[in-house]
């Protein structure tokens, strides 16, 4: 079983083993600072879309709330707690003060619409609520932007892991080169992140 195998059929039986719970969990996690990225959550979901095991409206429904939920957690931070918390745990949620700068910088540049754009950029989906929050920016408009853009994205998630799955058998005769763009992808993703910390480290050095 190849690499690119191996991960659908672990992330699939994760997946069903936790039903629509785990998605709504996952996608909670995900809209906060922690590192769930929703492209490794919801593709897996549209493969038991594909199967059958649950429906499309059920899995980015229960998705779409958990970014909800996830997102008005990271906005009370944000507004209750702020600065103060970042500097104090911010190292334990792998962020560090110039990712939140960046994200500050951001929201106050681009105002209420970054909600919705932020659901498609990583890194500043898990980021953008809390310096909402700190801008004690209106609920109403937070929920409808964060809604919108989170539904779209899980959608579109989703939908890419059904149409995986239903060309499944074409998927896997070009499984080998797919294996190793994984590792490529994967061996990139760590290297930026060990470049990212030790630069910040230095800096802080």
């Amino acid at each position: 079983m190849g690499i690119t195998e191996f991960l659908a059929a672990v992330g699939t039986r994760m997946m069903e083993a936790t039903g629509y719970a785990g998605v709504f969990l996952l996608m909670v996690a995900e809209s906060m600072v922690l590192p769930v990225p929703s492209e490794a959550v919801m593709p897996f979901a549209g493969f038991l879309v594909a199967e059958g095991s649950m429906s499309a409206v059920g899995a980015v429904g229960f998705a779409t709330l958990g970014s909800l939920v996830g997102s008005l957690l990271s906005y009370a931070i944000g507004r209750f707690g702020g600065r103060p918390f970042i500097a104090k745990y911010g190292k334990v949620l792998l962020l560090d003060a110039s990712d939140l700068e960046r994200t500050d910088g951001f929201f106050r540049r681009r105002g209420a619409v970054t909600i919705f754009v932020s659901r498609f950029i990583p890194v500043v989906r898990h980021l953008i609520s809390i310096p909402a929050g700190m801008g004690r920016m209106s609920l109403l408009p937070f929920c409808l932007f964060t809604v919108v853009g989170a539904a779209l994205w899980n959608s579109f998630l989703t939908w890419c892991g059904f149409a995986l799955r239903a060309n499944w058998d074409a998927v896997l005769r070009y499984a080998r080169l797919v294996d190793v763009v994984v590792l490529v992808v994967l061996a990139g993703l760590v290297a930026l992140f060990v470049f990212r910390h030790l630069r910040a480290r230095r800096r802080l050095g």
